[in-house]
């Protein structure tokens, strides 16, 4: 929705500084930007896509009537209606309709102590003149980046890592400890960014700052744990009906990514179900030649064929790829190795025509087991000897490529194999501690996997590329399968039930009784592109994308993983079903070569 920007400490002139890093975010809220100075060291900005409350009101920074406060944030509060009433029922009153008024009064009243009554997706940095605390979070799932750069009591905070450089007088080293998880995971770790000194605050946690820019107070809140409800049919179509109203609710134009996978699909009938209303969608489409194979678009086409007028396909070709490469590049904020990426940003592109809020069915996967690598991980938790043993005896046999990876990623520790199943790679023994560090620890295995794949793959590469790509095109991206009352009440399942459902079972199940079993039953091929068939078959694309790592490999090969350079230095000689490395080591490439 915006972009947020914080400055404290500066090095130089803070007003220069501050415009410089809203300038840098200015994509991310076309609509409205300003700044203010706080004190003779702190400045905040602002940048404004305009959502709900249309009307100058709520622009931003927006200060509170008496002047004692004052808000930046990015995000949509969609439990805000229920906020705002509890806030009058306390002798507050109202201004404007927007959920940022309410965010501004609520943190006013109660500073950071109820912030877990917060339902949305946010990242916001709120200023208390009269205690003089600044509160800095981001909420519970991730959906909204964060970034910060603390050298003492200085700080630079920003939507993204660019605003922080913006507002530095020396663009910091990149830093090559990354290198490692981008090459098995395809980003940065959680805290890092691909910068040196410029780090990301995690999700569900906050920072209390005093005017000075001493760090006085830090806290951690996440989904509350409940009272445990059966995972029944109904109550999951429910929350998500409820899901999908509150995150349709704007008031600009909606749109929806629809893939014609099980996800998008589910939400676009819900939507249709419940208020008969037709929406914008968007469906990438390929070549004729491969359409057979990537299908989507027939699959979209059925579903949307009673209001088809408002169904639109993006075609995406190689060329077209390439003539837009630079400038998504450049808009790039971090590397992250996924193809969907472009594939949004494109999408975005064409949206931005007629939509200014895109809709995608992100987090249903992580949250319901919905990957290869679950229903892998739920096979393995079920017979895990016997897998530990045929592994060893079909160490030296010829296999096909997915059954070796399967048997080359177990290990004793279901940790460890599932870590494998999620990377690209399987990770050298000696690196396998830098991982395990951001897996879960609790009783139950099958959870502790989901909630890997939530809080690392999840937040860092699916939700940031969904983010980076809506916004460069000044689109707000949602996901209503991340609503704060789904994700508590799936994550209250027990071991067995959340291994029951294994597969988004209820997902598919709603589908198939709404007379879709077609995309229910349909075989998983994730939102991507037909890179594969491109590289064997384009001789200009593939020899683009070989270059380009080459390329790379020539300057920075020895700040790389030694397994990583063996990649880099020939790339033509990665097996064929490494396409997706070769394609990520080469959004790597590009990007490092616009950083100079």
């Amino acid at each position: 929705m915006c972009g947020i920007n914080l400055l404290i400490n500066p090095e130089t002139n803070g007003e220069v500084a501050i415009r410089k890093m809203m300038l840098a975010t200015q994509h991310r809220g076309p609509d409205h930007s300003n700044y203010s100075k706080i004190t003779d060291n702190i400045w905040i900005a602002g940048n404004r896509l305009k959502i709900l409350d249309l009307g100058d009101t709520s622009n931003q920074p927006m200060w509170s009537e008496d002047n004692r406060s004052v808000l930046v944030w990015n995000g949509a509060l969609y439990n805000y209606q229920d906020l705002r009433n509890k806030l009058i029922d306390l002798g507050h009153t109202f201004h404007s309709n927007s959920d940022s008024e309410v965010l501004l009064q609520w943190l006013g009243h109660y500073g950071a102590d109820k912030i877990a009554s917060l339902k949305g997706m946010f990242a916001f940095v709120f200023i208390n003149l009269e205690t003089r605390k600044i509160i800095i979070a981001r909420d519970p799932s991730g959906e909204k980046p964060l970034y910060f750069r603390k050298n003492g009591i200085l700080w630079h905070i920003s939507s993204e890592a660019k605003g922080v450089l913006a507002g530095l007088s020396k663009i910091p080293e990149i830093d090559k400890h990354q290198f490692l998880p981008y090459f098995y995971s395809r980003h940065s770790f959680p805290d890092k960014s691909f910068y040196k000194e410029v780090q990301q605050l995690l999700p569900g946690n906050g920072i209390i700052l005093n005017f000075e820019g001493e760090e006085i107070d830090g806290f951690h809140w996440t989904h509350a744990k409940t009272e445990k409800i059966a995972p029944e049919q109904k109550v999951f179509e429910d929350k998500l009906k409820d899901a999908v109203l509150k995150t349709f609710h704007a008031e600009r134009p909606v749109g929806l990514i629809l893939s014609g996978g099980a996800d998008s699909s589910l939400l676009y009938r819900l939507w249709i179900e419940e208020t008969g209303t037709p929406t914008p969608t968007f469906t990438a489409a390929f070549e004729p030649k491969l359409q057979q194979k990537y299908n989507d678009p027939a699959f979209a086409r059925e579903l949307t064929s009673k209001y088809g007028d408002f169904h639109n396909e993006v075609l995406i070709t190689p060329e077209k790829i390439r003539n837009h490469w630079d400038e998504y590049i450049l808009g790039m904020d971090q590397p992250i190795g996924d193809s969907a990426g472009i594939l949004t940003w494109l999408i975005a592109k064409e949206a931005k025509k007629s939509v200014k809020v895109l809709i995608s069915g992100a987090g249903a996967d992580e949250l319901f087991a919905g990957y290869t690598r679950h229903l892998a991980f739920g096979e393995f938790l079920k017979k895990l000897n016997f897998y530990l043993k045929l592994k060893q005896w079909t160490a030296n046999l010829p296999l096909p490529s997915p059954y070796k990876k399967f048997l080359k990623s177990i290990e004793s520790d279901p940790r460890r194999t599932f870590i494998n199943f999620a990377s690209l790679q399987n990770i050298p023994e000696e690196d396998f501690p830098k991982f395990l560090a951001w897996y879960p620890n609790s009783p139950s295995t099958f959870q502790n996997a989901l909630n890997f794949d939530r809080s690392y793959y999840l937040v860092n590469d699916v939700l940031k590329i969904h983010d980076n790509a809506c916004m460069a095109h000044g689109i707000e991206g949602r996901s209503p399968y991340l609503d704060y009352d789904l994700i508590e009440w799936a994550t209250s399942f027990s071991e067995e039930q959340s291994l029951m459902h294994l597969g988004k079972k209820m997902i598919k199940e709603a589908l198939t009784s709404r007379g879709l079993g077609k995309i229910a039953s349909r075989k998983k091929l994730g939102f991507g592109m037909p890179i594969k068939e491109w590289l064997e078959d384009n001789e200009d694309f593939r020899y683009w994308v070989f270059d380009g790592i080459r390329e790379m490999h020539s300057e920075w090969h020895p700040q790389f993983p030694e397994e990583m350079q063996a990649f880099t230095k020939a790339p033509e000689k990665v097996p064929k079903d490494g396409f997706l490395l070769v394609w990520n080591l080469f959004i790597l490439a590009t990007w490092l070569k616009y950083q100079q």
